[in-house]
């Protein structure tokens, strides 16, 4: 286990700054999960830490040592790839193995180790195969078994779910994070996918522009984010936002429900909504309208699990609500959260 940090690291090329002063610090055996769009340099941040990109300023730690300078060999980290980047010519013991014989290590010891690492991940029946006769899945898992079988002090993992089809990313995302929690080692995992993240992560750092907009954890970020950028790219459907009275209101899909779908003695706020348009998905109804006077014209979405049963039709008029204590201000200027920014100031 390690403690990994970066402190104001940067990495500019010719189009502007790809990181921009980022701040972080992982704590030991911790799953953090970098989130955020293409582009957003969380790709970037993550090969600097594993040393595979040079910083243009700034410094990497490694319990409490600067590596920054130092090459990726040295830093014992193991890194898995989107791609897997497994050796198609060698079988999946010599891949398994390769970086144990790169270290010299005496034949026996290097048996062991690979067996140790394909049965924990389930791959032992595979070790003669060759990469080609192998499913996206069983890929995935040597490549971590790679990793693993290092004994690195952490885990550097780059989308390594996005080559997999969704059925199996499911599954694949449980056994992922069961392996990590057994294994007790700090985990750095790239993804852009907010399902992934919200899952997997500990900790969630959302990252647009080089930069973080906020850090905390997914129940953190999903019900409290720090302004309408994280409020928008987390969320599927994404947070309804209302400008009014100077300020911009926001609310998920879930708590925008009828009126009669809460108990009488709860604290609402009235939306009149005008329904254009329905989507069943069996477990809820995506349902698509514009806002109504007295509210200021505003496009949102209400998600209505099953167990609310309110007759909703195409092209009617219904009194929603949202509970008080589940609006979210937003400054209209800078996007920020209200509530982060008063905190700030006491």
């Amino acid at each position: 286990m390690a403690t990994v940090e970066t402190r104001s690291l940067t990495k500019r090329f010719d189009g502007g700054n790809a990181v921009d002063g980022i701040d972080l610090a992982v704590r030991e055996a911790e799953f953090l999960v970098l989130l955020g769009p293409s582009g957003s340099g969380k790709t970037t941040l993550l090969r600097m830490i594993a040393g595979l990109e040079a910083p243009t300023s700034g410094d990497i730690l490694v319990d409490g040592r600067v590596v920054t300078e130092l090459p990726p060999r040295a830093r014992n980290m193991a890194m898995v790839f989107q791609s897997y980047a497994l050796y198609p010519h060698l079988s999946v013991f010599d891949n398994i193995a390769f970086p144990l014989r790169a270290q010299r290590m005496p034949r026996d010891a290097i048996g062991k180790k690979v067996d140790w690492a394909a049965t924990l991940f389930g791959i032992a029946h595979l070790l003669a195969r060759k990469p080609r006769q192998l499913s996206g899945g069983e890929r995935q898992r040597v490549a971590l078994a790679r990793a693993v079988v290092r004994e690195p002090l952490a885990f550097l993992l780059d989308e390594p779910l996005s080559n997999l089809d969704a059925k199996l990313r499911t599954s694949a995302r449980d056994e992922l994070q069961q392996f990590q929690r057994r294994l007790a080692t700090t985990t750095i995992y790239v993804t852009h996918d907010q399902i992934e993240a919200l899952g997997l992560g500990d900790r969630i750092a959302i990252l647009d522009h080089g930069r973080i907009h906020q850090l905390g954890t997914p129940q953190q970020v999903y019900e409290h984010p720090a302004d309408i950028f994280v409020a928008t790219f987390i969320g599927s459907p994404p947070m309804n936002l209302v400008k009014a009275d100077g300020t911009v209101t926001g609310f998920r899909p879930e708590h925008f429900l009828p009126h009669d779908a809460y108990p009488a003695d709860e604290a609402l706020s009235p939306f009149p909504f005008h329904v254009t348009r329905i989507e069943n998905l069996g477990s809820d109804r995506l349902v698509y309208g514009v806002l109504e006077p007295p509210q200021p014209a505003a496009k949102v979405i209400s998600r209505i699990p099953c167990t609310v049963a309110t007759p909703i039709a195409t092209g009617a008029r219904y009194h929603f609500a949202v509970r008080r204590r589940d609006l979210r201000r937003f400054d209209p200027q800078s996007g920020v959260s209200l509530a982060a920014r008063s905190a700030e100031v006491t």
